[in-house]
C-alpha cells in the first residue's frame, strides 16, 4: 500500500465528518479541558484544534512519502522499508484495536503512531539525531496530539511505539549506522518545507504549546 492509499482514507474520513460533525464535537469537549500548557487564542478554540488535528493527520502521508523518496535516493531503501511499512500499515492495515477507531478521531490516533514512530526512528540513530532534522515544533505537535487523544490510551500508544522500535531496530548497531547519505537527501529534498510546516502548524491555528506553563 502507498501514501496515496492513506490520502484516500483521509479523504473518506473528511467526507464522513462533513456529514456527522462528530470529531468537531469531540474537539469542543477537549477545548474545555485543555491543560495549562496549551493555550488557544483563536475565537473558536474547538475549530482551531479541529484544524490542527486535520493538518497533523494530512502530514502523515507526506512524511511517509518524504522518507520513502529520501531513502531511495540515498541508497538506504532496504534499511528504511520496515519503518515505512509500519507507518503505512497504521492506516491501511490497522491492528484489531486500532480498527475499532474510525473517522477523524481514529485517523488522529494512526497519524500519532506514524509521527511518533518516525520521531523515534530519528532519535535512535546518532547521525539522524545529531543532524537536528526533526524540529522541536514537531515534538510539540506530537505532545498536543497526545493531549487530544487522551490518557491512558495515548500512553499505551507510546508503549507500542517502543515495542515496534525494538522489533525493527533493537540492535545497538542501528544507533551507529552511518545515515549521513539519508540526512543529506532529506536536507536537499524536504528540510525547508518540513521546517516551515511544523513551525507554522501551531501558530496558524492560534495554538501555543509550552513544555512548562508560565507562572
Amino acid at each position: 500500500m502507498t501514501p496515496e492509499a492513506v490520502l484516500n482514507i483521509i479523504d473518506l474520513a473528511r467526507r464522513q465528518e462533513a456529514r456527522s460533525g462528530e470529531f468537531l464535537r469531540q474537539m469542543r469537549l477537549k477545548a474545555a479541558a485543555l491543560p495549562a500548557s496549551v493555550t488557544v487564542r483563536g475565537y473558536q478554540p474547538a475549530t482551531c484544534l479541529f484544524q490542527f488535528a486535520l493538518e497533523y493527520i494530512e502530514m502523515a502521508p507526506r512524511l511517509i512519502q518524504c522518507v520513502t523518496d529520501c531513502a531511495h535516493k540515498s541508497g538506504k531503501a532496504q534499511l528504511f522499508e520496515p519503518f515505512i511499512e509500519a507507518a503505512t500499515h497504521y492506516f491501511t492495515q490497522p491492528s484489531v484495536i486500532l480498527a475499532r477507531y474510525d473517522g477523524l478521531d481514529g485517523l488522529l490516533v494512526k497519524a500519532y503512531l506514524c509521527h511518533r514512530l518516525m520521531e523515534e526512528m530519528y532519535e535512535n540513530n546518532y547521525y539522524t539525531r545529531s543532524s537536528q532534522v526533526v524540529d522541536a515544533e514537531a515534538t510539540r505537535a506530537n505532545l498536543l496530539a497526545h493531549q487530544l487523544i487522551g490518557e491512558p490510551f495515548a500512553n499505551e500508544l507510546d508503549e507500542s511505539i517502543v515495542l515496534t522500535m525494538l522489533h525493527i531496530a533493537g540492535s545497538p548497531d542501528y544507533y551507529e549506522l552511518n545515515l549521513d547519505p539519508f540526512v543529506e537527501e532529506l536536507r536537499k529534498e524536504a528540510l525547508a518545507w518540513m521546517h516551515d510546516y511544523w513551525n507554522n502548524l501551531l501558530t496558524r491555528n492560534h495554538i501555543r504549546f509550552t513544555l512548562l506553563p508560565d507562572h
